[in-house]
């Protein structure tokens, strides 16, 4: 006899490991996922919303140049899901627009958020502002430095940056000094959680959002062309790939994200979580994490802010452990390489989050050609545009 599922759980990941003043509010937010988030009136304005305001549904575009330029077999197709056509430049908008709307149905007036490329600290501070919401956005140092596009922007938008200066001053202490926020101000604070990490529901209310990505993905190649054989994402804490992934968990395709392996998992300055990490409890959830054999939560390295973060979401540490997703790594160097390469093939300069995702594509490609006997059809997420990362690419030309 099996057990039932666990509700915040995938499999043995997730949950809610939180200090006590935090459960109610929690509780309330789980609460409202059925009340609010999938009722008819919460979708249809969230939803035109999207429509109007984000710019959705996004393009899929066939990027065969790019599939040329990388030596593939006639017949492969490699399809852009364009999410860095958003309104803000990423899919962050999805959740953040519709965690705001939540907030302001709750009755919560005041928004924090935590951000690591500033993509999120931008969506949220375009979503509180477009509803005329007080917004502070949480930043690591290390990360103002290195995004200051995205911190002046967030600055316009008239949301307040407030960096962190602790620990490995990036994302993970930002989340922290988040948390620390909400806990003294819950009563009339909401937390716009940025990716699909977290206590529960947070992962849950971040999927939700996000799969939208997925959904639009496949009702167009199935109009287009037919199902991809394979869904690529690269993964942080993973709301992109959850948002990609969601909607293709129960069909016959090939689930890849791809983690960064910053300077090389030999050489310990990575943030390849799913591949190096060991079970562990990070930010209100168990999860897989970097740390070491104390437990003690170790410093994470990516060149691309967004994926400098020594944990996951839990439900993709629960993929990988049932063995539904496959998770790889790409460097640095090869993300820097690929972000190159697809802006002189397609014209689109990505953010280097999912440069980490197009980096792998030759292996994919080759793992499912073995697979299939047949050259494959893969769907990628692109999650955001390289705006934010022109300083860092113009560093590491290749």
């Amino acid at each position: 006899m099996t057990s039932a599922p666990r509700s915040g759980y995938y499999g043995d990941f997730g949950g809610r490991y939180v200090a006590e003043t935090l459960v109610p509010a929690l509780e309330e937010l789980e609460r409202a996922v059925d009340e609010h988030v999938r009722s008819e009136s919460f979708q249809q304005e969230w939803r035109g919303l999207l429509a109007s305001y984000v710019g959705r549904p996004t393009p899929i575009y066939r990027a065969d140049r790019l599939t040329r330029d990388l030596g593939l077999e006639l017949g492969t197709e490699l399809w852009l899901k364009r999410e860095d056509l958003c309104h803000t430049g990423a899919h962050k908008i999805n959740n953040a627009l519709g965690q705001v709307l939540l907030a302001k149905r709750l009755g919560k007036m005041r928004i924090i958020a935590e951000t690591g490329a500033g993509q999120h600290g931008v969506a949220t501070a375009t979503a509180a502002a477009m509803q005329g919401l007080p917004c502070d956005v949480y930043m690591g140092v290390l990360d103002v430095a290195r995004q200051a596009p995205n911190v002046e922007r967030m600055k316009m938008l008239g949301a307040r940056v407030l960096p962190v200066d602790a620990g490995s001053r990036t994302l993970k202490d930002a989340m922290n000094e988040a948390l620390r926020d909400w806990v003294t101000n819950v009563a009339t604070t909401h937390y716009c959680v940025g990716s699909a990490a977290g206590p529960h529901p947070y992962p849950l209310l971040v999927a939700e959002f996000q799969r939208v990505i997925g959904d639009e993905a496949r009702a167009q190649l199935r109009d287009q062309v037919g199902p991809p054989d394979a869904v690529v994402a690269c993964v942080g804490g993973g709301s992109n790939a959850i948002g990609m992934f969601r909607a293709f968990i129960d069909d016959p395709v090939t689930l890849y994200g791809v983690e960064a392996a910053g300077e090389g998992v030999e050489t310990g300055r990575h943030a390849a979580t799913i591949t190096e990490g060991r079970i562990g409890v990070l930010h209100g959830a168990r999860t897989r994490v970097l740390a070491d054999e104390f437990g003690q939560i170790m410093e994470a390295h990516s060149i691309s802010a967004g994926l400098d973060y020594p944990g996951v979401g839990p439900e993709h540490a629960g993929l990988a452990a049932s063995g539904r997703a496959t998770y790889l790594t790409a460097r640095d160097d090869e993300a820097v390489a690929a972000a190159y390469r697809l802006a002189r093939s397609e014209g689109i300069v990505p953010a280097l989050e999912t440069s980490h995702a197009l980096a792998r594509l030759p292996d994919i490609v080759r793992r499912e050609r073995l697979r299939l006997g047949r050259p494959p059809r893969l769907a990628i997420c692109l999650s955001g545009r390289g705006d934010k990362d022109l300083a860092t690419l113009l560093e590491r030309k290749p």
